[in-house]
């Protein structure tokens, strides 16, 4: 990351300028908000919980959110629960006896944390869901995320252009996966990109040797697949190819929804013999990893949709520098967000889709170097 990046969003955090010019206003304030406000920086702690440091992006959200905050003077803690939810109550737990003001909280399982929070409301803790929907509480003040139902359309569109479904072409060997069952983002990227292809897959453009596809969005959590765990995907499609495939019948698109399950498909399709070229399937992905970007430019991967989680960290810590100064926090949607116990006011960001033909866009931002691509 530049320094001119770093500056900029500092400089927004403590002036706390507003990410996104059309947003609406929320003018909710619950009393863990309130409690929050009249502060300085320098007298604030500010839990963070990431969920696991085993995938590339929690790694960039954590380390960038912390250095924001740090240089705006707050005090932090960044905890990582490798991906265990008993883990990252007891870290949350710390983190509010240790007299924490706010948490910012992507959690691993969405449904597991309303016992935690509660004890952080009675604290008078404000809490912030970080790209991940903190579910059955009242006990989430804010969320902030990206479009998670826009990054499935992407998705799908893409594969649409990619294979000429709407010039007719077809029928195409499609295999369906979705994210992971606790993750209630999953049910957005899933519900996103089949609410496009569904068509297709009922005219017959489109068709799933493996069976493998939910009779509708809500049962997506059938092809889940636990955790986002590359190695379960490689599995997954390797049985699909074994058993539906064996008889030289091919694949030709796979709907990933994310760079961690692709690479783990990628490898199942290289290891069934499938090489770079024009027969090699359609791969989605999200996230624009480095090694799923590399895999993109080698040809064995055909987009991600890129989420520049710096915006994300950097929209979080306006939304806690507008709390503690006692402004209206800015979200832009007060009506998707209903977490079973309340509808969460929130700040949704746009996602970008990456190919090989616009790799560059992660240089010129200075996501990556260029040395780090290859290029």
């Amino acid at each position: 990351m530049s320094l001119a990046w770093k500056k900029s969003a500092i400089a927004m955090v403590a002036a706390g300028v507003l990410v996104g010019s059309m947003a609406a206003c929320s003018s909710e304030r619950d009393s863990a908000t309130e409690s929050t406000e009249g502060g300085s920086a320098e007298d604030t702690f500010v839990g963070i919980a990431m969920p696991t440091k085993s995938l590339p992006r929690w790694n960039r959200d954590g380390a960038h959110l912390e250095g924001l905050l740090e240089e705006a003077g707050y005090e932090t803690s960044l905890q990582y629960a490798d991906n265990k939810v008993d883990q990252q109550v007891t870290q949350l737990e710390n983190m509010i006896n240790q007299g924490a003001d706010f948490l910012v909280v992507a959690p691993i399982d969405d449904t597991a944390l309303a016992p935690t929070l509660q004890q952080a409301a009675d604290a008078g803790v404000t809490v912030i869901a970080y790209d991940r929907l903190l579910l059955g509480t009242p006990n989430v003040d804010y969320y902030a995320t990206f479009d998670n139902y826009r990054v499935g359309t992407m998705q799908g569109e893409f594969i649409v252009d990619a294979l000429d479904l709407d010039g007719g072409a077809g029928p195409f060997n499609l295999e369906p996966f979705a994210g992971s069952p606790d993750d209630n983002n999953a049910k957005f990227f899933f519900a996103g990109a089949w609410d496009v292809l569904s068509e297709y897959v009922d005219n017959g453009q489109l068709v799933v040797p493996s069976g493998k596809q939910p009779a509708s969005n809500d049962e997506w959590t059938s092809i889940g697949i636990q955790g986002w765990v590359s190695d379960t995907a490689q599995a997954e499609m390797e049985n699909r190819l074994n058993s539906f495939y064996a008889d030289g019948a091919k694949v030709d698109v796979v709907l990933s929804p994310n760079d961690s399950l692709a690479l783990g498909i990628a490898q199942a399709l290289a290891g069934a013999g499938y090489a770079p070229g024009a027969d090699y399937p359609v791969l989605t992905g999200q996230d624009a990893d480095e090694a799923n970007v590399l895999n993109m430019i080698d040809g064995k991967q055909s987009m991600s949709v890129w989420k520049d989680t710096r915006m994300l960290g950097d929209q979080v810590a306006t939304m806690i520098q507008q709390i503690l100064d006692g402004e209206t926090v800015e979200v832009n949607d007060e009506e998707t967000y209903d977490n079973g116990e309340k509808v969460v006011p929130t700040y949704l960001l746009d996602p970008q889709v990456i190919t090989p033909d616009n790799v560059e866009v992660l240089v010129d931002s200075e996501f990556y170097t260029a040395d780090e691509l290859g290029l």
